[in-house]
């Protein structure tokens, strides 16, 4: 008996939740909070774009339909990145 190749691997990145506060990003077993006064690019944005995110390397992420790139260190410690891009 021979067995189907398997697919393509599941993402180890996703939007776990998107609050009036912030999103929740999953990442390898670690939830990291964005919130919209650190990263205030997701605020007026939809789900559908916020939930397209692609993890590029370990600790990458991008979500293209939005062209926002951030790391994991980013994310954790906004405050080490007080500059920022403004929201259009």
């Amino acid at each position: 008996m021979n067995s189907l190749a398997h697919g393509n691997s599941i993402s180890e990145v996703e939007v776990a939740n998107i609050s009036a506060h912030g999103v929740w990003l999953l990442a390898h077993g670690k939830e990291l909070f964005m919130s919209y006064n650190d990263f205030p690019w997701f605020k007026e944005k939809t789900v559908k774009s916020i939930i397209d995110v692609e993890e590029q390397s370990p600790g990458h992420f991008y979500w293209p339909e939005l062209d926002i790139d951030l790391t994991e260190e980013i994310i954790e410690h906004p405050e080490r990145f007080p500059l920022k891009a403004k929201c259009t």
